[in-house]
């Protein structure tokens, strides 16, 4: 086995590293309580027991199973992070779960300001064209987001941001393989309220929200939130002179909530977003191999030479109703419409010439209705509903490889795709929570759940490949003119299955939940949205490529993965610390594994066009540990009122293939042929280590005769060794590191004002967060266009923000 660390494991040590992370996680959690355990008092008289009640931070109300409970009576595996503490810890959209959520990469994909790359516990998708469905769902406010496009939502309005980790598809609307992220929005209230906040920061940052609410009668409320986000970038296009990384975004969302008796409750809201940040280009991490252009000094900085329309448009409406038919029931209803509309200028090369410049144009829109019946009573509750998905998602692009042509007499060479595929999915599932204490004559809670799905996913896909030359295609503005088609495939395949969800939790008293369960995921098939069926190879051998051989090359099969967990939450010390620790295991099948490779179509040594390749590699084993604790470290050891808050976060992951067949080409004889590879892939976007660290300081203060609180909060986050992509390179993969951050804020006690001073990355380290590879493992050959292509993308640098906030 190869481990991210580039060591080599037998099975004795990869159970031993499992283990020593499992202990790791155990002695953290010990050591956080018993360090706290001299500072406690004995809690005897009424002060003393109000302010342990207020500790309790396993009791932070969550909906992860459809209805209100603590995050410790939940048997899943789920963090959950409020609206308020991301303000506090200057979080600016949701890619900041990337520092404290454990086993997981969420952060914005290659070449783009707005779409999200999301992996939970090594299950993912990184690539966000047409016909590849998430491994991890994002919802807002209970709407499941089809495509990852204008998914990189900003911290405004949000009331919590729950983070599910394992299969989920017995409680939520979509089925989702990997996990899923729910991003809620406040409600509103009853009272006319208003609130306005303006930030100023590095790279001439200038960002503005204002947000109002306003009952109409007793029994309506209108409410609407406006941002604007400006930022300088943190490099420059040295070609174009645009700024690189910047930002420029405009967003707005509104709701309208009306309850007209007791038991009924209706909410109308919508959101719509535009981005006009400039095109982000690239690192080079190698020099030019046809031009010789040396590698830039500053890695914020690029040269791409490619210019053309650069936006985005989000926008989309929900309706939910949800009525109590009596105390025991309630019927609920979400439906959902939203449409998305991306124009983006991706310079593979990174530099001016036009070798390998990607104009692409991503459309989609989303028609969702989901009907939900849930059940509560003294010993039993459950839901049950019905999901229904009627997606469209269309993306067309050029590849201009004008370099390349120029060598082949074909000037303006471009290889031009549209891929269009339409998802109708429905479902029906159910999960019911049986309390058994009663039937074993146990006084305290013993709990079995039981769920299941079935979905019918239906994928209607077109794949058109062109090669044009004279330039880019009539739909980016050229006058390139078509000379061969190589690839006009329609397919139309169904994919169904059921997967099943089992749980057994037991509480022996309410400080201690111990939970087993079983879980399986599933995410359907579909076809290579940039296959080229000129390519497709003779299966059978008789000479001859059939419509059947072509169909088969196109279409990738379903992925399948079988999760067990066992896990403990704890509330420690009179509720002043808590604790969750999880141990998993998957066997994952069928994994769909996308990326394109340059092909030589005339045998030149020059490869003229690209083809996409989507590998279900056959079987993979992933397993780890995480571990989450917070603690308020005891108020003895503090005066006046002050506290101490701990929060730590730990995650361990091994995950290795067991089996990769792919098609390799013997470098001698030219001949091909199929092999297991697996001792030559890795997990990608999924370091073996993550972890958290998170420290707060409160302290009541009177400032100039006003009375308030003033709060320290500093951060340390590490990520290991990561690999972009499936196959190694020394160029991309992402050594280990660590980011700190650290906030000072003020909050008058009537919580109407507030000032806040964030730092992030205050190391200003620098760390990849994607990139494009097309070329040798070495970089001394290019494997399409003629430069060379090992591009990096980064996270922000150091950042310092001052935010002031009124509320009326």
């Amino acid at each position: 086995m190869k481990a991210s660390v580039s060591m080599q494991f037998d099975e004795t040590n990869r159970v031993r590293v499992l283990d020593r992370a499992i202990r790791l996680a155990l002695v953290t959690g010990l050591s956080l309580g018993l360090g706290l355990a001299h500072a406690q008092d004995d809690g005897g008289d009424e002060e003393g027991a109000s302010t342990e009640e207020a500790a309790d931070l396993g009791a932070v109300e969550v909906t992860a199973r459809r209805r209100q409970e603590t995050l410790r009576d939940v048997p899943i595996s789920v963090t959950a992070i409020s609206g308020e503490d991301l303000e506090d810890r200057g979080a600016q959209d949701i890619t900041y779960l990337n520092q404290v959520v454990p086993n997981a990469t969420i952060e914005i994909s290659r070449g783009t300001s707005n779409t999200l790359s999301t992996f939970i516990r090594g299950v993912g998708q990184q690539d966000p064209v047409a016909g590849f469905e998430a491994g991890v769902g994002i919802y807002l406010d209970d709407v499941y987001l089809n495509r990852p496009q204008g998914v990189v939502l900003d911290i405004y309005d949000v009331q919590r941001v729950e983070v599910l980790r394992g299969p989920q598809g017995t409680l939520y609307g979509r089925n989702t393989i990997g996990g899923a992220i729910k991003y809620v929005t406040r409600r509103l209230g009853r009272q006319p309220a208003g609130s306005l906040e303006a930030s100023i920061g590095s790279f001439s940052q200038t960002d503005l929200i204002a947000s109002g609410e306003m009952p109409i009668g007793d029994t309506f409320a209108v409410g609407a939130s406006i941002a604007s986000f400006d930022r300088d970038g943190f490099g420059e296009n040295l070609t174009t002179g645009k700024d690189n990384y910047d930002k420029d975004l405009l967003a707005i969302r509104a709701s309208a909530e009306w309850t007209p008796t007791h038991n009924l409750f209706v909410r109308l809201a919508g959101d719509w977003s535009e981005d006009d940040s400039s095109p982000v280009g690239g690192h080079r991490l190698i020099p030019g191999l046809f031009s010789g252009a040396p590698v830039l000094d500053d890695v914020y900085d690029s040269r791409g030479g490619i210019a053309g329309r650069h936006e985005a448009e989000q926008k989309g409406a929900a309706l939910t109703v949800e009525y109590d038919i009596n105390p025991n029931w309630l019927f609920k209803s979400i439906t959902a419409y939203r449409e998305d509309d991306n124009w983006q200028q991706i310079d593979f090369d990174a530099l001016p010439a036009a070798d390998v410049d990607v104009p692409v144009n991503y459309s989609n829109e989303q028609f969702s209705q989901e009907f939900q019946l849930l059940f509560t009573a003294d010993r039993v509750s459950g839901v049950a509903g019905f999901y229904y998905l009627d997606a469209n998602a269309f993306n067309a692009f050029d590849v201009l490889l004008a370099e390349t042509g120029d060598l082949i007499d074909l000037p303006g060479l471009n290889a031009f795709t549209l891929g269009d595929v339409d998802t109708s999915s429905w479902s029906v599932f159910a999960d019911v929570s049986i309390d058994l204490a009663d039937y074993f004559g146990l006084a305290t809670g013993l709990e079995l759940s039981l769920g299941g799905r079935y979905t019918s996913d239906e994928r209607d896909s077109r794949v058109l490949r062109q090669t044009f030359v004279g330039g880019n295609s009539p739909r980016f503005g050229g006058m390139g003119v078509p000379i061969a088609t190589t690839s006009d495939f329609r397919g139309e395949e169904e994919f169904t299955e059921f997967t099943p969800r089992v749980s057994l939790a037991w509480q022996p008293n309410e400080f201690h939940n111990l939970y087993a369960s079983y879980s399986q995921g599933f995410k359907g098939g579909g076809f290579d949205p940039r296959g080229l069926t000129t390519a497709a190879p003779d299966f059978d051998g008789d000479g001859t490529v059939s419509e059947g051989e072509v169909f088969e090359f196109m279409k990738f099969e379903p992925e399948i993965v079988d999760t067990y967990e066992v896990g403990i939450k704890s509330s420690l010390f009179d509720r002043r610390v808590s604790t969750s620790l999880a141990v998993f295991h998957s066997d994952y099948t069928d994994i769909q594994v996308p990326g394109s490779i340059g092909v030589d179509t005339d045998g030149d040594g020059l490869s003229d066009t690209f083809a996409g390749v989507t590998t279900n590699a056959g079987e993979a084993t992933v397993q780890g540990v995480e571990f989450e604790g917070s603690a308020l470290l005891g108020r003895n050891l503090m005066t006046d009122g002050d506290s101490f808050t701990a929060r730590t976060a730990i995650g361990y992951i091994d995950a290795e293939y067991d089996e990769f067949i792919a098609l390799v080409t013997d470098p001698a004889s030219g001949a091909q042929a199929l092999q297991d590879v697996s001792d030559q892939r890795e997990f990608q976007n999924t370091p073996d280590w993550t972890a958290h660290l998170g420290l707060q300081y409160d302290r009541p203060v009177n400032w100039f005769n006003v009375a308030g609180s003033f709060s320290i909060l500093g951060g340390w986050s590490y990520r290991g060794e990561t690999n972009q992509f499936e196959t190694p390179s020394e160029f991309l993969d992402q050594d280990a590191y660590s980011l700190y951050d650290l906030s000072l804020v003020w909050k008058r006690l009537d919580g109407k004002y507030e000032i806040g001073l964030y730092g992030r990355n205050l190391a200003d380290e620098e760390y990849k967060t994607s990139g494009y590879l097309f070329a040798t493992p070495d970089g001394s050959a290019s494997t399409l266009g003629l430069e060379g292509i090992a591009n990096a993308f980064y996270g922000p640098p150091r950042t310092i923000t001052l935010t002031g906030r009124v509320n009326f």
